[in-house]
């Protein structure tokens, strides 16, 4: 697993999370920049340890320990860890965090940062969008063992091709799904609560 020689790189990938819009002009608080985050997703893809978050983290003058780290975990904002065999024997497993986990703290301390509690973040896209996580890694699982079902079947060679363009069709699908309701958490949870509701019929 390699670790992060230099998360310092100039500012060349624009991103800013729909969620993160209100809160732009916060600077009470130095946040990884949105090509830093960029490359830590790129170098870290399969994922990695809590500590090497940490130490991530630690150049900002970001506190954030293993304590609180855990809290966010328990708190359903960020996605839990899945155990990871190592390299080499005797070595056990280790438990690795999805690489979203920093683009995730780096929302969350931004938000802090304006002035939001936790109770407030998890009303927020932020604890809604590691919910769609956790669905579009279950969607990802089932179609994976799917085509390996259909690699274990013995099919002709029409059916296996017809079976193999309706996965790839409920794979587009799923992610647009997907896409959609994270668009309408996006909008829905930039609105102040409360909003609207004097003027809403009672459903």
């Amino acid at each position: 697993m390699p670790e992060p020689v230099d998360i310092n790189i100039s500012n060349d990938v624009e991103f800013e999370p729909l969620w993160l819009a209100p809160l732009k002009g916060i600077h009470s608080v130095e946040l990884l920049e949105p090509s830093e985050i960029a490359r830590i997703e790129k170098d870290f893809a399969e994922g990695l340890p809590a500590a090497t978050i940490l130490k991530i983290f630690r150049p900002k003058g970001m506190r954030l320990s293993e304590a609180t780290f855990r809290k966010y975990v328990q708190a359903g904002l960020l996605p839990r860890s899945r155990r990871v065999g190592s390299k080499g024997k005797h070595r056990g497993s280790r438990g690795m965090y999805p690489v979203e986990s920093v683009r995730r703290i780096n929302a969350i301390k931004k938000m802090m940062a304006a002035g939001m509690t936790l109770e407030d973040i998890k009303h927020s896209f932020v604890f809604l969008r590691n919910h769609l996580d956790l669905v579009e890694r279950g969607f990802t699982e089932v179609f994976e063992g799917l085509l390996q079902e259909m690699g274990a079947r013995n099919l002709e060679r029409t059916e296996h091709r017809a079976l193999k363009a309706e996965l790839t069709t409920l794979r587009r699908r799923a992610r647009a799904l997907v896409e959609d309701v994270a668009r309408l958490g996006s909008a829905l949870t930039a609105r102040p609560v409360g909003e609207g509701a004097a003027g809403a019929v009672g459903t």
